[in-house]
């Protein structure tokens, strides 16, 4: 007994509607800001509180922060990093290429602290400003050839002062000194010279002369 088929589409055909087609990505703005994305720029402006002007891409100057992990403070020229975290949020993260002859800055918010265990600086200049100077240490040399020390009012407090120069030269308007034990001075020869008065006073006073003691003046008065 022969099958009737119901005329009809047969199952293994399929409807043209149902097959898959490519699909294809939409077309991307170059002038379109898309967060999350890392774009070179060139620096055309530094404002204040660590904003600049990038141009970036096709789409013109733009208003940048310096990200706190950027310490080299970006100056007009240089080629710099940035990464944009919204719409209208993009930030400096390094900066890539400077001109040899523009000056380095280092800058950051807030307080600093350098911790290594040994740092070191070498410099044909190095210059240290401060309002307030503090350095703390168990022991501290200074070797130079030639070293001066300019301020208003200097104050040494310590145990023991000891100094071993070749010459010494002294000057000021007014000198005084106080000793509680014992002031020696031991030299070859002393000489002590006054324009109008010396005066020596003590409870006792001696003078030794191994060979001889002169004593000379218009008046001498004993007693």
């Amino acid at each position: 007994m022969s099958k009737t088929r119901t005329p009809g589409r047969s199952p293994r055909q399929r409807s043209p509607h149902s097959q898959s087609q490519p699909v294809c990505a939409p077309a991307v703005d170059p002038t379109v800001a898309i967060a999350g994305v890392c774009q070179g720029g060139l620096v055309t402006a530094v404002g204040p509180d660590a904003t600049v002007r990038v141009r970036v891409g096709l789409r013109g100057e733009v208003q940048a922060r310096r990200a706190a992990s950027c310490l080299l403070v970006p100056a007009v020229g240089d080629t710099v990093a940035c990464l944009r975290t919204g719409p209208s949020e993009l930030w400096v993260l390094a900066v890539l290429q400077r001109d040899a002859a523009q000056p380095a800055v280092l800058r950051c918010d807030g307080a600093l602290h350098l911790e290594a265990a040994r740092l070191q600086l070498d410099a044909d200049q190095l210059e240290l400003r401060g309002r307030r100077t503090h350095l703390v240490a168990d022991e501290v040399e200074v070797a130079a050839r030639q070293f001066r020390l300019c301020a208003g009012t200097i104050k040494f407090v310590g145990s023991v002062l000891s100094s071993v120069m070749d010459r010494v030269t002294h000057f000021s308007r007014h000198y005084l000194r106080t000793t509680q034990g014992t002031d020696r001075v031991q030299a070859m020869h002393i000489d002590h010279e006054a324009q109008q008065l010396m005066q020596l006073k003590a409870e006792h006073v001696m003078v030794n002369g191994g060979k001889l003691v002169k004593t000379r003046g218009a008046q001498i008065h004993f007693g």
